[in-house]
């Protein structure tokens, strides 16, 4: 009887937010395929977890994915994590999903954080229809391409991007989408979560007043939402309860 393929969710930010579930299956799996080692066995240290670890990243998947097979059909678990949030979400896995699933191998998810609803909660747009659509294009004409195509879309669109592009982005983004709201999220359950919210060109210069970088979620108003007329920010969290064992580098 072949073993269990098993997707965990980790903390994006804070590990307080790893679920008890999470923790059990990261202790009784065979072996972690993790996207960065050195970040899990961190994590998986401060849980006194000793399961051990195999490297999974966007570079190594294919070609690891027979070996964790085998391991498989040999009625091995094995749990994937990637370094914040849910594997195969803008992250390794689905390949590895896809092969499992052709194999006759059982998946499941071990849900947890997400900055994608993380993000839209907190968005102040409309939360009942949205497309996420992962990392926006680094090419400054493909992402402008990308972002005419979406200014149509009814729904909130949710986006992850770059610290180091985001400037470039939301001057994308005004150009294309004018004076619709939208909302920046960086940091999320860290010490220095906080959201900018306004236009592209009212977030862009309070974006610009503060030059404190972090992981980056972008909540974008549909077309027929209303504009934002001044720019609302985000105070910095003031729960002492929100820094603890904050840790993690993925949005």
């Amino acid at each position: 009887m072949s073993g269990t393929l098993y997707l965990v969710a980790t903390p994006i930010g804070n590990l307080e937010d790893i679920t008890q579930r999470a923790l059990r299956v990261l202790r009784e799996a065979h072996v972690v395929a993790a996207e960065d080692t050195r970040h899990t066995r961190r994590m998986l240290e401060r849980f006194a977890i000793t399961t051990p670890v195999v490297s999974l990243f966007e570079h190594n998947e294919r070609a690891r994915i027979p070996a964790l097979l085998r391991r498989l059909d040999a009625g091995e678990s094995v749990a994937v994590v990637t370094d914040a949030g849910s594997p195969g979400i803008s992250d390794p896995g689905y390949p590895l999903v896809r092969a499992a699933i052709a194999a006759g191998v059982a998946v499941e998810s071990i849900p947890g954080p997400s900055a994608v609803i993380a993000a839209l909660q907190i968005s102040g747009l409309p939360t009942d229809a949205f497309l996420f659509v992962g990392f926006l294009p680094p090419k400054g004409a493909a992402r402008l391409r990308r972002l005419n195509e979406l200014a149509e879309r009814r729904e909130t669109i949710v986006a992850f991007e770059s610290p180091h592009r985001i400037d470039a982005c939301l001057a994308d983004l005004e150009n294309a989408w004018g004076d619709r709201p939208i909302a920046l999220a960086r940091e999320l359950t860290k010490v220095h979560e906080e959201v900018l919210r306004g236009t592209a060109a009212e977030v862009r210069a309070a974006l610009a007043a503060d030059r404190r970088r972090g992981e980056i979620v972008l909540v974008l108003g549909g077309r027929t939402r209303g504009r934002v007329t001044k720019p609302e920010r985000g105070a910095p969290a003031t729960n002492p309860e929100r820094g603890a064992g904050a840790t993690g580098t993925g949005a």
